[in-house]
């Protein structure tokens, strides 16, 4: 007689049968970033080779052979006298406009996030809207509007009219939209002004966003050439980018001209490097509200 109070065996579940891995599935995320890596350094690697190669390996094919390598090329370009002319320009265009966005945009983000004043959303907004409008169609207007105030084939005309940045306005105002107001209340009941407020709160704390947008905004101005090519009307007010475009014409070896490319790049890695901390606390504060 079977025990009704025993339990019964419960059959043992079979083992659902192993799906065979696909070849699609080994490639890994790492092997992805790997594969764009090398997509992305080949031509700069190669833009090197070519800046090494002596002028007689001039073809690609003899120019990326690494066991010839020469500094006469580098040599050659330092030694040229617009060279060094179109450096100087390249770094006061884009250092001076580094300067005064990030003032300008901390400013106006500090306004826009935690001032209270009549149309500031509709201000803000509006300004905001003129990231859709293209810079080629506002560059005619702009070039008329610098040529009557006489700043053309200057300073003045190549770097006021990219201080308006509304992106850089976005960003900042993100940023400090995020900070307690309880620090600014407080500074308020101190007796702080204004000025004092910016100064001490918001820059210290902003600092990492500051960082952050002034190696875009370094790598855009660095690398502009529309607007530098149609302000610069002599030869001495050319930036890098548009002076080495302009020695092409000239008949120059393009082991030279890579030897120019590779110096352009060097202040880009230069600042990317110093200011890569600041990055990565850009990035690892995102998303955190006080």
């Amino acid at each position: 007689m079977t025990n009704l109070l025993e339990r019964p065996k419960l059959a043992k579940p079979t083992e659902a049968p192993r799906r065979k891995e696909q070849p699609v599935a080994r490639l890994t995320l790492p092997t992805l970033l790997a594969l764009t890596a090398i997509v992305t350094v080949a031509p700069f690697a190669a833009m090197v080779l070519v800046a090494f190669a002596p002028a007689s390996g001039r073809t690609f094919p003899d120019a990326l052979n690494p066991a010839r390598m020469t500094w006469d090329n580098f040599a050659s370009v330092l030694s040229s006298s617009d060279i060094p002319r179109w450096t100087v320009n390249s770094l006061i265009y884009s250092l001076v406009s580094v300067f005064f966005i990030l003032l300008f945009a901390a400013m106006a983000g500090y306004a826009f996030a935690k001032k209270r004043f009549p149309g500031r959303e509709l201000m803000f907004w509006a300004f905001l809207a003129t990231l859709m409008v293209p810079f080629q169609a506002t560059l005619i207007p702009s070039y008329i509007l610098v040529s009557k105030l006489d700043w053309v084939d200057g300073y003045w005309g190549l770097i006021v009219p990219t201080l308006a940045n509304s992106q850089a306005v976005f960003l900042m105002r993100q940023f400090i939209g995020q900070l307690p107001d309880e620090l600014f209340e407080a500074a308020e009941i101190d007796g702080a002004p204004e000025w004092r407020i910016f100064t001490t709160i918001v820059l210290p704390l902003v600092r990492p966003a500051l960082a952050t947008l002034g190696i875009f905004v370094f790598l855009w101005h660095w690398n502009d050439f529309l607007w530098p090519l149609v302000i610069g009307q002599s030869g001495d007010m050319l930036t890098l980018t548009v002076g080495l475009a302009t020695l092409q014409t000239e008949a120059v070896p393009i082991n030279q001209v890579m030897a120019g490319a590779t110096i352009t790049v060097l202040p880009s890695l230069l600042v990317f490097g110093l200011l890569q901390r600041y990055l990565t606390d850009s990035i690892a504060m995102t998303g955190l509200k006080a």
